[in-house]
């Protein structure tokens, strides 16, 4: 029996950008795994949800030409009433024929199976902009630890060419898959959507208690990683003063913590939701001003937690 070398471990990635200076030091390049196990209502990339492949169609580029309809093999897109094109998951095979014939870009597939080897040879085209400006590679989803190998792996090589490593997850996996990447780690951010467990049910699907022991058990294990606390501000769900300070109490107990990071809510998500056809159940709630963000900071710093506040 063949054993399988590790660089061929696969995963559903979503995407790759690079260039990016949001998402840890420096210049980094940012892989996007698909599947997560959480189901934010604000979430802004909800092409990242399932695990699979998914196909979206986008009414405003479509011409209604039907060059994608006729081209499908299997049979599984359609025209509904409206005239928007209907993708059957149970048929649809992902061939990219529709999405590559289409002349107008109105089909967009979301998510690609790939190879350690083949991610890392993507990340190693931008290494002299790491060694530049202290950037790396980061991991993000969806929730990466979903497919914990392959992150494992990924950081492992990375860390053997001196790329530096971060991983932005909910953490909201078991502990053994948790604990995976954490040896090749430089940086790892994690959110805390809500403090109160009940609550983030209500707003995630799932309670907040395996997250909170997960970043415990990696705030005291012996790998000298950075750990930053991100707190997405969600108007009306998160932000009154108690869960604030909860927040900032709880970071604050952190050994590793370098800082509890702000992330204002926004709506950057919002058109892909039509492209997949689902109904954004947050699209009247308005993005804050500049006077809101400020105003949540000065609670922050009044909750008596000494912590770095950054966003």
């Amino acid at each position: 029996m063949r054993m399988i070398d590790k660089q061929e471990v696969s995963a559903m990635v979503l995407r790759i950008e690079k260039g990016s200076i949001y998402d840890g030091a420096g210049l980094r390049t940012v892989v996007f795994l698909k599947g997560c196990n959480l189901h934010c209502l604000w979430c802004s990339t909800p092409e990242s949800q399932g695990r699979e492949a998914e196909l979206g169609f986008s009414a405003k580029l479509c011409h209604k030409c039907g060059a994608c309809i006729q081209s499908c093999r299997n049979r599984a897109l359609s025209r509904n009433n409206e005239g928007k094109i209907v993708v059957d998951k149970k048929l649809c095979r992902h061939s990219l024929q529709c999405q590559n014939i289409c002349p107008y870009r109105a089909l967009v597939n979301y998510g690609y199976e790939a190879t350690v080897q083949e991610v890392l040879n993507e990340v190693l085209k931008d290494e002299i902009f790491y060694f530049h400006s202290g950037g790396g590679l980061t991991v993000s989803g969806g929730e990466p630890l979903l497919q914990a190998d392959f992150v494992t792996e990924l950081f492992k090589l990375c860390r053997k060419n001196g790329i530096n490593t971060a991983l932005e997850s909910a953490f909201s996996v078991p502990w053994p898959l948790a604990i995976k990447p954490l040896p090749y780690l430089n940086t790892l951010f994690v959110d805390i959507k809500h403090s109160d467990s009940e609550l983030h049910e209500q707003y995630t699907g799932m309670k907040n208690d395996l997250i909170l022991a997960n970043i415990v058990s990696a705030d005291k294990s012996p790998y000298p990683f950075d750990l930053v606390i991100r707190l997405p501000l969600i108007p009306n769900i998160n932000d009154d003063e108690s869960n604030l300070c909860k927040t900032a109490a709880f970071a604050a107990g952190l050994h590793k913590l370098k800082y509890l990071e702000i992330l204002p809510y926004h709506r950057l998500g919002y058109a892909t939701y039509d492209k997949l056809g689902r109904e954004y159940l947050l699209r009247d709630l308005p993005t804050p001003n500049s006077a809101y963000i400020e105003q949540k900071r000065a609670i922050l710093q009044s909750c008596k937690a000494d912590i770095q506040i950054r966003g």
